[in-house]
C-alpha cells in the first residue's frame, strides 16, 4: 500500500471507529462546517446556529414572560434571567473538564442537546397549559394583586429552565473546542483556517440568533409563547441530528486519561511545598521527561522555559531522596510552562466579566425600556421589544464576513500577523467600546423618561398606552454593543484557545463562558446592591426596583456601569501589555528533531 504525506495519523485525533484521522478524510473547514452554523455568506443548517435560534428567543423574552405570566416583578424576573445565564455559563467549566477528562469533546455535545430538548419540551408543556401557570391576572394595573406561580408549578417552570443552562454549558463547552480540534495548528493553512472558524463560528450564532430574534419572537408575542417554546424544540432537536451527521468527517480528540486539572494543581501544590528550596542559576538543572525513544517522544508536549512566574519553577527542582518523584512534589519543566500560561490567563478572564455585566442590562432592563416604547415599524407591523438585539446581530452579518476576508488580510501585509491584529488587542477595543455602550444607554433612558414626564405619563400602562417614542432609539446601544460583541468575544475565544495547553483545550474555551456567567451573577448582585443603597431615593423601593420603570433611575445605573468598564479597560491595558504569549511546543516529528531532544538540556532553554 503507497502512503503520502496526507495519509497520515493527526496527532491525538481519530475518526468515529478509532481509527487513525488523516487530513484528506478527516477534519478541516468541511468538518467543521456542521459545528459553525454558517460560513462566509452562505447559511448552513447546523449546531451552533439551531442551538442559539433555539435559545436566545427564550433568553431575551424570559423576563417579560416571568413577569407578564408568571407575575414576578421586573427586578424580580431579571434576576432570575441572570441566574439562568449564569447558571449556565458557569456549568461549562464542570462540563469541560468531563470533556478534556473523560469523555472527549464529541459525547457531552451529544448529550447536552438532548437535555436541552427535555427542558423546552417541559416549558413548552407549562406555557400551553393554565392548569401549570398562576391565575390570569393584569401585572400593569396598579390595583391588581396578581399572584406569583407556586408550588409544584413553580418546580415544573425552574426545573425546565435550569435543564436548559445544563444542556446548553454541555454544548458551549465542548463545542467550539470538537470544531478547531478540525484543524491542524501545526499546518500554516489550516492555522489560518482556525482563526476563520472562530470568525464564522460568530456568524453562526448571529445568523441563528436572527432567525430567533425574529421568527420566534413573534411567535412567542402573537401567537403564545407555548408556540414559540415549541419552536425552539425543533430547532434544538434539528441541531443535534445536523451535528451527529458530521460524525464520519471529524477528527475526535483523543483523552489522554489524566486530569490535567489535576496536573496543574500539582505544580502550584509543589511550588508552595518547594518553597524553601533555592532554584539553580541554570534551569536545564530543573526537571523534565527525558526522551528515550520516538514512541515516548510523540505521547509528550514539550514547552521552553521561561524566565516569568520564576516561583512557579520551585516545582521542578529536583532533590537528592531515591523513592521515585511524587507527582505532588516534583513537576516537569513543561508542566510548570503549562501552569504559568494558565496563570498569565487569569488577569485577562476577570477584566472581561465587566463586558458581560453590561451585555445582561442589554437583555433585561433594556428590553422593558422596549415595552414602553412606539413599537410600530409600519400601520400592520409592530416590533416586538425582544427582538431588538437583531439590530447589533444584524451588523455582525455583515461585519464578521468584512472583518475575516478584508480587514485582516490587509492588516496581514503590515503586521505579519495570522489574525491581522494581536487577540488582546482586538479584545481591547470590544472593553473600550462597553463603557461607550452604557453611556449612550443612560442618555437615551433620559430622553425616554423625557418624554413621558413632558407628556404626564410616567404611570401609563405600556400595554395600553405606549410612550410617543420610537423604540429604534434604543438601537444605537444596541449597535454599539455588537460591533464590541465581534471584538472582544471572539478574540477571547480564539485567546484562550490558541494559548491553552493541549489537554484542556475545551476548559480553557469555556474561561470565556465563564466570564459570562460571572457577569450575569455579578448583574444581579449589583441589582441588589444598588436597589439597597438607593432604596430612600425612590419610592418604590430603589434605582432599579418596582414594576414602573418610568419611576425608575436606570439612567444612572447605566451610567455607573459606563465608569465601571472605563476603570475595567484601564486595569486591562495594564495587563495586556505584560503578557507574554505562550511559546509553540516543541513536538517531535522526525528521526533528527528526536536526536535533537536527546542531547539538548531538559528544560530546552535554548529551542
Amino acid at each position: 500500500m503507497e502512503f503520502n504525506e496526507e495519509v497520515v495519523l493527526i496527532e491525538g485525533k481519530v475518526d468515529w471507529k478509532g481509527r487513525p484521522a488523516t487530513k484528506n478524510k478527516h477534519g478541516g473547514m468541511r468538518a467543521a462546517l456542521p459545528v459553525l452554523g454558517s460560513y462566509m455568506w452562505i447559511f448552513v443548517a447546523s449546531t451552533f446556529a439551531f442551538e442559539n435560534m433555539a435559545n436566545l428567543a427564550l433568553a431575551v423574552n424570559l423576563v417579560t414572560y416571568l413577569n407578564a405570566l408568571m407575575h414576578y416583578d421586573i427586578a424580580d424576573a431579571a434576576t432570575h434571567v441572570t441566574n439562568f445565564m449564569g447558571t449556565n455559563h458557569i456549568l461549562s467549566i464542570v462540563m469541560a473538564c468531563v470533556a478534556d477528562a473523560y469523555m472527549g469533546r464529541f459525547k457531552p455535545v451529544v448529550i447536552a442537546a438532548f437535555v436541552e430538548c427535555l427542558g423546552l419540551a417541559l416549558l413548552t408543556v407549562q406555557a400551553h397549559s393554565q392548569k401549570l401557570k398562576p391565575p390570569l391576572c393584569n401585572i400593569f394595573l396598579p390595583t391588581s394583586k396578581c399572584e406569583k406561580v407556586s408550588g409544584g408549578n413553580a418546580v415544573l417552570l425552574f426545573f425546565g429552565i435550569y435543564m436548559l443552562a445544563v444542556g446548553g454549558a454541555g454544548v458551549k463547552a465542548a463545542l467550539p473546542s470538537h470544531g478547531a480540534d478540525q484543524f491542524d495548528e501545526k499546518d500554516p493553512k489550516e492555522a489560518t483556517q482556525m482563526s476563520t472558524f472562530f470568525n464564522g463560528l460568530l456568524l453562526g450564532l448571529a445568523v441563528g440568533g436572527s432567525v430567533s430574534l425574529t421568527c420566534f419572537v413573534w411567535v412567542q408575542v402573537n401567537k403564545g409563547y407555548d408556540r414559540g417554546f415549541g419552536l425552539s424544540l425543533i430547532a434544538m432537536f434539528l441541531g443535534a441530528i445536523i451535528f451527529i451527521s458530521g460524525l464520519p468527517r471529524y477528527r475526535i480528540y483523543v483523552v489522554q486519561g489524566s486530569s490535567a486539572i489535576t496536573e496543574l494543581l500539582q505544580v502550584y501544590v509543589a511550588a508552595i511545598r518547594n518553597r524553601n528550596l533555592q532554584l539553580p542559576e541554570d534551569p536545564s538543572e530543573l526537571h523534565e521527561t527525558p526522551i528515550l525513544d520516538r514512541e515516548a517522544a510523540t505521547h509528550h508536549e514539550f514547552l521552553p522555559h521561561r524566565d516569568v512566574y520564576r516561583w512557579l519553577d520551585k516545582a521542578a527542582i529536583r532533590s537528592n531522596e531515591t523513592e521515585p518523584p511524587n507527582p505532588w512534589k516534583l513537576c516537569r519543566v513543561t508542566q510548570v510552562e503549562n501552569a504559568k500560561i494558565f496563570l498569565a490567563m487569569v488577569p485577562v478572564f476577570l477584566c472581561s466579566i465587566v463586558m458581560t455585566l453590561c451585555l445582561a442590562q442589554l437583555r433585561t432592563f433594556s428590553v422593558q425600556q422596549g415595552v414602553t416604547m412606539n413599537t410600530k415599524l409600519t400601520n400592520f407591523f409592530n416590533m416586538p421589544p425582544a427582538s431588538l438585539p437583531i439590530i447589533p446581530i444584524s451588523f455582525m452579518l455583515i461585519l464578521i464576513p468584512i472583518y475575516d476576508q478584508i480587514f485582516v488580510p490587509f492588516v496581514r501585509k503590515f503586521t505579519g500577523i495570522p489574525t491581522g491584529i494581536t487577540y488582546l488587542q482586538r479584545v481591547g477595543v470590544g472593553l473600550l467600546l462597553s463603557s461607550l455602550v452604557m453611556a449612550v444607554a443612560g442618555t437615551i433612558e433620559v430622553k425616554r423618561k423625557n418624554i413621558a414626564k413632558h407628556h404626564n405619563m410616567l404611570d401609563a400602562i405600556p400595554v395600553f398606552q405606549p410612550l410617543p417614542i420610537s423604540v429604534f432609539w434604543l438601537s444605537f446601544q444596541y449597535f454599539v454593543f455588537g460591533v464590541a460583541e465581534c471584538f472582544t468575544y471572539v478574540g477571547l475565544l480564539e485567546f484562550f484557545y490558541s494559548q491553552a495547553p493541549k489537554s484542556i483545550k475545551s476548559i480553557s474555551s469555556c474561561f470565556l463562558w465563564s466570564s459570562m456567567a460571572a457577569g450575569y451573577f455579578m448583574s444581579s448582585i449589583m441589582v441588589k446592591i444598588v436597589n439597597h443603597a438607593t432604596k430612600g431615593v425612590t419610592k418604590s423601593g430603589g434605582w432599579l426596583a418596582g414594576n414602573n420603570i418610568n419611576r425608575n433611575h436606570l439612567e444612572k445605573f447605566y451610567w455607573l456601569l459606563s465608569i465601571l468598564s472605563l476603570i475595567n479597560f484601564a486595569v486591562y491595558l495594564f495587563v495586556a501589555l505584560r503578557y507574554k504569549y505562550r511559546p509553540l511546543s516543541l513536538d517531535v516529528e522526525d528521526e533528527n528533531e528526536v536526536h535533537q531532544l536527546k542531547i539538548l538540556n531538559p528544560s530546552m532553554e535554548d529551542l
